[in-house]
């Protein structure tokens, strides 16, 4: 632990695997750490997932990834970067959570609770998905209550409040819906999103136009209680029994850690990370990012499919300084 690495890599999601691949193939000195398991955040993903691009616009490291459907899933998705990151043998410390990142003169110093480790260029690509958007409603607290939705078999014949009307909370209502519950979503606009799936979209409103699925738009969740929720709409507060609520009101980056490593964000609600596009070095020198982390609440601008390119920027980068 006490030789430098020439680069470590904050985050083992696809860019993050993708960054690694990108070192070991310039013969830069590596390691990744990951707090969670590998891709982490996919792992998390709703089982039944499909993802809405090809297969070949998630690869990465020129690494093909094979799938029969038109579309790969959660499964396939897992099984390929897990092959990428074990047949390339890439250097990666899972379940070891980053809690600092120290200037250490030319160097950082790389802190977690089972070791210190000196990067001499750091690559932060953390994501998104480890902190939902608050509802700050009275109730959300309670065990009901969940920002993340994993199998609909676990809301069989029970009465469901979804939040949200993109891929997320459509996904969780359909599948839900299909296993035997009475679904119910709380759209603030006024209809479904515009971003979701092409082949999900027509389905989610035919089982509203029908009945089967009840919409309330232009509306918001008010309380939750342990049999009922408070739900505001155009006409007034009307309460409706509940077992569970699957809120997919989104996730955000964890800003807390790259204002401490020194990373400057923006003044507005966005709270963009300051870097250069070119070379995704943030203001503190040799700190890079990379992938959705980018984006500041902006989670919807950068994916798997437009930021492996973050890579080769920063690895290129580094090469030049060298």
């Amino acid at each position: 632990m006490d030789a430098a690495y020439d680069v470590i890599i904050i985050g083992g999601g696809p860019i993050g695997i993708a960054c690694a691949l990108t070192a070991q193939r310039a013969g830069l000195s590596y390691l990744v750490i990951e707090k969670g398991c590998l891709t982490n955040s996919l792992y998390n993903y709703p089982l039944y997932m499909t993802f809405f691009s090809t297969s070949e616009r998630l690869e990465i490291g020129n690494i093909p990834f094979v799938c029969i459907n038109p579309k790969p899933n959660r499964p396939e998705a897992l099984e390929y970067y897990r092959r990428v990151t074990t047949s390339n043998q890439l250097n990666v410390k899972l379940f070891e959570e980053v809690t600092g990142i120290i200037p250490n003169g030319t160097e950082y110093m790389v802190h977690t609770p089972k070791g210190k480790y000196h990067g001499r260029h750091v690559v932060i690509a953390t994501g998104f998905y480890d902190i939902p958007n608050k509802l700050n409603v009275p109730g959300e607290d309670l065990p009901k209550v969940t920002h993340y939705y994993k199998d609909p078999h676990f809301y069989a014949t029970r009465k469901v409040i979804v939040i949200g009307a993109n891929n997320s909370a459509v996904d969780a209502a359909l599948e839900t819906y299909r296993k035997g519950a009475q679904v119910t979503m709380i759209i603030r606009e006024d209809g479904i999103g515009k971003r979701v799936k092409y082949w999900v979209k027509p389905d989610i409103e035919n089982r509203i136009a029908e009945g089967s699925i009840k919409a309330y738009y232009h509306s918001g969740l008010a309380a939750v209680r342990e049999n009922e929720a408070d739900i505001l709409t155009p006409d007034g507060i009307v309460t409706i029994p509940n077992d569970f609520v699957i809120a997919m009101t989104g996730y955000q980056p964890n800003f807390d850690f790259l204002q401490k490593a020194g990373i400057a964000l923006s003044d507005d609600a966005k709270k963009y990370p300051a870097y250069n596009p070119l070379t995704m070095e943030t203001n503190m020198p040799r700190i890079y990012l990379a992938g959705v982390v980018c984006g500041g609440m902006d989670t919807h601008v950068w994916f798997i499919e437009n930021s492996r390119e973050h890579a080769d920027k920063i690895i290129q980068h580094i090469r030049s300084r060298a």
